[in-house]
């Protein structure tokens, strides 16, 4: 499908139906350099009888309310009540993120190293946002300096052209910053296009693959995972290719792969090269919209793609995410995973958005995916570095002339899910009936418990019932509100 009908469509629609957003220039606090802290420390279980709350919405972000007590139920659930159900698990969660593209890492890098460090503790550190599962680029993205590959030139099927040198800049010493604030990052990497020659045109810019350079591809994954665990940061997951389906007109680096190529490159290719070479890597396929849930399906049904396969990364451009749940239900035990989705930086609402997100996440976490990783994590005022077609923001603006870090409605919902659900957390059953509240609830490894609330529609109390005991909640319009107790 066309780049209109993908990125820029989702970029531009809400699913919940917003209204009511605010000016830039009503949260002045919001343009603050970062030596300012903006935001308060990871959510912790209260005392016993007691449920902490944090709320985002026109007046507030992620700010601390006043605790709530439980009381005995009084009467049957009405239809305002969220209930629970702690025993009915579900997925268990690895965390959220976004992605260190070419372009975030380079607007990280130009900031002074003192502003860098409290940015990254800002986003990464488990005591603060807690950002643990991010995406890296397989040579260029859209969102790329330029366009570059591991081995571009005349072909080279012995790949012996290929270095990571290009990484090495700045995209690598971010990485291992960003390990730094936090030692749990989990990173999968992905591929816009292979290099040049092994397409059909002979350019990353849109295109084919070309089977005969399958095991040459193969052997250039294992490359560039050697290269990367040689500098000191592994990574845990690939995918086969950013967005299996579409070339992007040709626009920017990116690569068809037809069903049956990414089945027999996974089984007969990649798969077995990991192996031979000793990595414990894993292979997440499709990496593209709901709407193929049908191939996702399929591709799963061939026993040698599972041998090295065994989960699905999704986009949210197309399609809903119930039809995830069709894939779960015909295979119960692939893992899902929530690989892109970023803001639109042109959108009045860019700032304002949180309960878009906070829906979109939600309907993901629902819909059996165990992470939420977001598109890139930083941009300038313009959505640049970008040599695609598209106007993303990041989940940072880092303004490129003043340094000025802006955080976006996307960074206000993550901050709902990221700092109050832990790694290794269990999603648990929650019912309600109200129309425009979404919610998602999760049981902790150390047996706190979390509830994300989102509120698309007016202001409005409803209640939280778990077993005999009940607590009255108070939610904001256009509001997201997290919830923890012991």
């Amino acid at each position: 499908m066309s780049a209109e009908t993908t990125r820029r469509g989702f970029l531009r629609s809400s699913a919940l139906g917003l209204a009511g957003t605010a000016a830039v220039g009503t949260w002045p606090w919001l343009e603050m350099k970062v030596e300012v802290r903006q935001t308060p420390t990871a959510p912790r279980g209260s005392r016993s009888g007691e449920i902490s709350a944090w709320a985002t919405s026109e007046k507030r972000r992620f700010a601390k309310q006043d605790p709530i007590r439980w009381r005995p139920v009084s009467a049957e659930p009405s239809h305002d009540a969220i209930v629970l159900s702690p025993d009915r698990k579900f997925q268990q969660i690895l965390g959220f993120g976004a992605a260190f593209t070419d372009a975030a890492c380079f607007m990280f890098n130009q900031l002074a190293a003192k502003q860098r460090e409290l940015l990254f503790h800002e986003l990464f550190h488990p005591a603060e946002m807690g950002l643990n599962v991010c995406r890296t680029c397989i040579g260029a993205s859209d969102y790329s300096t330029k366009v570059y590959s591991y081995d571009e030139g005349e072909p080279d099927p012995e790949l012996k052209r290929f270095s990571i040198e290009h990484d090495r800049e700045y995209i690598l010493p971010m990485l291992h910053e960003a390990r730094t604030a936090n030692p749990d990052l989990f990173l999968f990497s992905s591929p816009w296009s292979p290099p040049g020659w092994m397409k059909s045109g002979g350019s990353m810019l849109g295109g084919a693959m070309r089977q005969r350079y399958f095991s040459a591809y193969a052997q250039y994954f294992v490359k560039f995972l050697q290269a990367y665990a040689a500098d000191g940061v592994p990574v845990q997951a690939v995918t086969v290719q950013n967005e299996v389906d579409t070339d992007q007109d040709g626009r920017m680096p990116a690569c068809i792969w037809p069903q049956e190529y990414e089945i027999g490159f996974v089984k007969h290719d990649l798969g077995p090269a990991l192996e031979q070479n000793g990595l414990k890597t894993k292979i997440w396929i499709l990496d593209h919209n709901y709407n193929l849930w049908g191939r996702a399906i399929a591709e799963l049904d061939d026993p040698g793609v599972r041998r090295y396969a065994n989960a699905i990364a999704w986009h949210a451009y197309g399609g809903t995410p119930e039809m995830i749940s069709r894939v779960h239900e015909a295979h119960p035990d692939a893992e899902m995973f929530w690989t892109e989705g970023g803001p639109d930086y042109t959108s009045p609402d860019y700032l304002t958005d949180w309960a878009k997100w906070g829906g979109t996440f939600t309907s993901a976490l629902r819909n059996w995916c165990r992470s939420v990783t977001g598109w890139n994590l930083a941009l300038d005022e313009r959505g640049r570095p970008n040599i695609g077609p598209f106007p993303c923001g990041g989940l940072v603006t880092i303004h490129s002339q003043t340094k000025e870090i802006t955080r976006s409605g996307q960074y206000w919902a993550f901050a709902h899910f990221s700092r109050a659900i832990r790694r290794g957390a269990v999603r648990f059953d929650s019912e309600c009936a109200v129309p425009g509240i979404c919610h998602a609830a999760f049981e902790n490894p150390d047996g706190t418990h979390a509830l994300v609330v989102t509120n698309a529609g007016p202001a409005r109390t409803a209640a939280i019932r778990m077993g005999g005991m009940e607590a009255g909640i108070a939610l904001d319009n256009d509001s997201v509100a997290t919830f923890v107790w012991s």
